[in-house]
């Protein structure tokens, strides 16, 4: 690890000498990024100090272990310029306070997905890596596009090899000539192509073919240095299957679901609770399971963690609750999601991108969470608020 750096403003030098460096690095390691990116107005010295990497991964450590989750959500609406806001659960658990705030802009694009910190976006032609606090951004490099194709993007970091890197994969379809225009044929995905990219590289790389479908747009999982995502093998089928994506040996594999999920019950999405994989299942009775893989890769390890009766918040306007129906007439609960576990064991839950709703197990009871400026229609992603700099590994 480094050593904080020595400032050489007269005043600044001064205050650090009095106090030891590991008193300096507990206090300002926990304080907000929000708080300590103004600091590097101050002067020079400071500007150094915030981008020490001791105090960028320490500072990260410390908001990723924080009382609660937060989360980036942005407006899925292109008339609000897809802007971008941040919400922090970690005083909720003790005042039921949430913090809810509007971040500065940074570019009219898309969010793709949130690792350590950082957010990987992209418009109609580029991918970038950026942090929405420093507002710092890195433009990747362009992976030349085929007409006619479906892409699927996510973005991980693998813990031994400090690397972050970018999964593209893109779907072929086959074009017919009509009219002497080409369009795409109505068939199904004839080819993939799997592509990688690792920050700081020149080029992506093309590692091969990848016999799964990834076109539903679904969040996936980031658990021991592999990527998960939930693929259907074909349209007739209500089953998933569950894959995985190693970042340091860049090989797919299908991971074991429990022998429970049979034709009447199927994961339908993953997420990451309190370190583990986990999944959300719905079943005949309506009511949505969650799964937990205590020991990664283990089979017998999956475990019904709890159940969540059917619900529908009543801020669901008309036209939102025809959605909810219909979606609920193909896979039930297929529109709830759970996000995470709060320190007081609530789940928070999120209804057709549209409500968050706060679920307490022990009561069976759910409560709606607003906020004032909360975007009709948004994307919401977990996202720890940090002064990753893009170049220095955090973790």
């Amino acid at each position: 690890m480094s050593k904080l750096v020595k400032t050489s403003e007269q005043q600044t030098s001064n205050m650090m000498e009095k106090l030891p460096q590991e008193i300096i690095l507990g206090i300002l390691s926990r304080l907000p990024s929000t708080s300590l990116l103004q600091s590097v107005l101050v002067c020079r010295a400071w500007q150094r100090l915030i981008r020490d990497p001791l105090l960028v991964a320490t500072h990260f450590s410390h908001m990723a272990d924080k009382d609660g989750p937060s989360f980036i959500f942005q407006s899925n609406r292109p008339s609000s310029s897809y802007q971008l806001f941040f919400i922090d659960f970690s005083d909720f658990h003790i005042q039921g306070k949430v913090m809810f705030k509007k971040l500065p802009d940074i570019m009219s694009i898309y969010l793709v997905d949130s690792c350590n910190g950082l957010l990987c976006m992209r418009d109609a032609r580029w991918i970038y890596i950026c942090n929405p606090f420093t507002r710092v951004y890195l433009q990747l490099p362009k992976l030349v596009n085929y007409p006619a194709q479906v892409g699927h993007i996510a973005f991980g970091f693998h813990q031994t090899t400090k690397q972050y890197k970018v999964i593209q994969v893109v779907y072929l379809r086959q074009l017919v000539l009509l009219g002497g225009r080409i369009n795409v044929a109505t068939s199904t995905l004839v080819q993939s192509q799997v592509h990688v990219l690792t920050i700081g590289d020149p080029s992506w790389r093309h590692i091969g073919t990848l016999p799964y479908d990834l076109t539903r747009s679904m969040p996936k999982a980031l658990v021991s240095g592999r990527l998960h995502w939930l693929s259907k093998p074909n349209n007739d089928t209500t089953a998933s299957i569950l894959i995985s994506f190693d970042l340091e040996t860049e090989q797919f594999q299908e991971v074991a679901k429990p022998d429970c999920c049979g034709s009447n019950r199927c994961f339908h999405h993953l997420m990451v609770l309190r370190g583990f994989l986990s999944a959300g299942a719905y079943h005949d009775n309506d009511e949505l399971e969650v799964w937990i893989m205590k020991e990664y890769g283990i089979k017998e390890s999956w475990i019904k963690e709890f159940t969540i009766g059917n619900h529908l918040p009543p801020t669901l306007q008309q036209n939102d609750l025809l959605h909810f129906n219909m979606a609920k007439a193909r896979f039930p609960n297929s529109s709830v999601r759970v996000l995470c576990i709060l320190r007081n064991d609530e789940i928070l839950l999120e209804y057709l991108n549209r409500v968050v709703v706060v679920f307490d197990p022990r009561h069976g009871t759910f409560k709606e969470l607003t906020f004032d400026a909360m975007p009709h229609w948004y994307k919401l992603v977990a996202h720890v608020g940090s002064l990753n700099w893009i170049h220095i590994p955090v973790c």
